[in-house]
């Protein structure tokens, strides 16, 4: 994970903080697991979705997977878990909370 953030450039000490979910617990408890054949079929096993969540305080206020019937892993159309749809879709819910 380390040289994954320091190849994005990411400051160790700011305010993201790249994790890792080796034994895919936390993928599973998030029903994110992969279980589309494909990924199956070439010995990719346990792969978790693309996906994105916005929580405070532990709370989930949303959540985004990019699976498609034609791209279950959402490599091909990531959008809805891009930065700019996550903080499209924090600004909305901040602004339904007023």
């Amino acid at each position: 994970m380390n040289a994954w953030a320091e190849d994005q450039m990411i400051n160790p000490n700011g305010m993201i903080q790249f994790m890792g979910d080796p034994e895919g617990a936390l993928t599973r408890t998030l029903e994110m697991e992969l279980n589309h054949p494909g990924p199956h079929s070439v010995g990719i096993i346990g792969r978790c979705k693309r996906f994105a969540v916005y929580a405070v305080n532990g709370e989930v206020k949303y959540v985004a997977v990019s699976e498609r019937e034609d791209d279950p892993a959402g490599d091909d159309y990531p959008e809805d878990t891009l930065a700019e749809a996550l903080l499209d879709a924090i600004l909305k819910h901040k602004n339904d909370e007023l």
